[in-house]
């Protein structure tokens, strides 16, 4: 499985270093950065540059708009096994920190959930040839699966599907996210700031992302599978 550390350089200052698969790493760094809040839009990283070295890989961009701020009073080195919400805030109000509200949407049918499963593997390269990888896929209301994006860390997948959707401008508001995560605190939030309004997990969710899911406002199901899947948040207008 590929594997190596990944620096993430934004005006010219060292915010993380993560372990990631060294793969669509443009959009791991824009869906970092916007999951981060560093960023509103793709449009807030310019000049973005992928470079390989001895050590591992860097990612530098130019960061404009209100991250700045943030960027220059949050700077951190930071390792870790993969992209973690939590790594690096300094205290428990941080993490309890308002996520910002959902948008209105429309419920999902279990069927589309289904076909969306039943059509994943078709698309993870990564995962069939190592066994070791996981995924994050933005799916319509209809099932059919938009883009994916593959990583050897749960989080930095979503991060990496996060910034591919927004540099091609392709909203994650409609239809759902469908992740092979286990359903953590930490995918619900990067699924919430990324701009889903449902997501789908394999796996149970901690007590944790079901609060900050109904919180949030954010649909969830949890236990995906072929034929069945547990609604523990409905949220749909």
């Amino acid at each position: 499985m590929p594997e190596a550390p990944v620096a993430l350089e934004f005006n010219g200052l060292a915010y993380a270093v993560m372990m990631a698969t060294p793969a669509d790493l443009a959009d791991f760094a824009t869906g970092f950065a916007l999951c981060e809040g560093l960023a509103a839009a793709a449009s807030d990283l310019a000049d973005l540059a992928v470079a390989e070295t001895d050590q591992g890989w860097i990612v530098r961009a130019a960061l404009s708009g209100l991250g700045v701020e943030q960027l220059t009073e949050r700077v951190r080195t930071r390792v870790a096994e993969s992209s973690c919400g939590l790594c690096g805030i300094e205290n428990l109000e941080a993490v309890a920190r308002a996520l910002p509200p959902v948008a209105r949407h429309r419920g999902v049918a279990g069927e589309a959930i289904f076909r969306a499963l039943s059509a994943l593997g078709e698309y993870q390269d990564l995962g069939r040839r190592t066994g070791a990888a996981h995924a994050a896929a933005a799916v319509g209301s209809d099932g059919a699966i938009a883009l994916v994006r593959e990583d050897v860390g749960r989080h930095n997948a979503l991060d990496k599907l996060v910034g591919a959707a927004a540099r091609a401008h392709c909203s994650l508001a409609e239809g759902f996210v469908l992740s092979t995560a286990r359903c953590s605190y930490e995918i619900v939030e990067k699924a919430v700031r990324g701009g889903a309004t449902t997501l789908v997990t394999v796996s149970l969710p901690t007590s944790l992302a079901v609060e900050r899911a109904k919180a949030a406002g954010l649909s969830l199901w949890v236990l995906a599978r072929d034929d069945s899947v547990l609604l523990v948040n409905d949220a749909s207008a």
